[in-house]
């Protein structure tokens, strides 16, 4: 597998690691990785191409560049002075990229390497979980400025933690330290920064190990599982389960098991 595979993103840098796992990194270190419209396409234009075709790749990594951010969120200073009609065309730019990071199939692990603020945390929730870095904050500061979160981050949070604990966070624009975020529950495990990426590319490869179509479907019924009654849920899960039965990657698992050797998973 290799970055090659994708196009030579300005404010994104790939970087494949071993055949099945895919190292994103927000490449603007000089502004706190914070996202403006250039990154917000490319990010919506990798989900996309992750969603369509992803490859060799089985999972992927979000992390930032640099040691102090992993996102300061939506640059402040592009937005400065833009009229309504600009603002909401940028946003909408935002709103596919944060929907299609949600619905991509394959799954998306945050490394958040130091800080995560507005937009950048929503990026963050919107991955299927979070390892963080000790020293790191995380916080929806939104209506300190007049506005509130409007990338999932009302959702996602509250999801997260609990709907009180989400008000408290999102309507004081409190930030949690990365210890306080694991016991909160937003997070799910709080590294050494030195060891974060390390440990988060070691998860996202025992990911990449398990059954590709069977890792996909359980990722879908879990998220859309969740959005309904437990019943339906698990009408859900059932149909996805079903999907697995006739495939090879199901038949070479149980013959790895009996013959007692690592499966070799192919995707079909």
């Amino acid at each position: 597998m290799s970055a090659a595979t994708f196009p030579e993103y300005r404010t994104l840098a790939l970087d494949a690691r071993g055949e099945h796992v895919l190292v994103v990194r927000l490449n603007r270190p000089e502004v706190l990785n914070a996202i403006d419209t250039q990154m917000g396409r490319e990010l919506l234009d990798l989900w996309t191409r992750l969603a369509e075709n992803a490859g060799a790749v089985r999972c992927a990594v979000l992390t930032g560049a640099g040691d102090r951010a992993f996102c300061a969120g939506a640059d402040l200073k592009e937005r400065d002075g833009m009229s309504e009609e600009a603002w909401r065309a940028q946003h909408e730019v935002f709103e596919r990229g944060f929907v299609a990071l949600v619905e991509c199939p394959v799954p998306v692990v945050a490394a958040v390497n130091g800080h995560a603020y507005g937009g950048g945390l929503e990026l963050a929730l919107c991955c299927d979980f979070i390892y963080a870095a000790a020293g790191a904050r995380l916080a929806l500061p939104e209506t300190s400025r007049g506005l509130m979160p409007g990338g999932m981050g009302t959702q996602n949070l509250a999801r997260a933690v609990g709907e009180r604990r989400a008000k408290e966070l999102i309507l004081a624009a409190r930030a949690l330290t990365a210890e306080e975020a694991l016991a909160w529950g937003l997070v799910n495990r709080v590294c050494e920064p030195a060891r974060l990426l390390e440990e988060t590319i070691a998860i996202a490869e025992a990911i990449a190990a398990n059954g590709p179509l069977a890792v996909r479907q359980a990722k879908k019924s879990i998220h859309y599982g969740l959005q309904t009654d437990l019943l339906t849920g698990y009408r859900f899960e059932i149909e996805a389960y079903n999907r697995l039965v006739d495939t090879e990657d199901r038949r070479e698992g149980v013959r790895a098991f009996v013959e007692k050797r690592k499966p070799r998973f192919t995707g079909r």
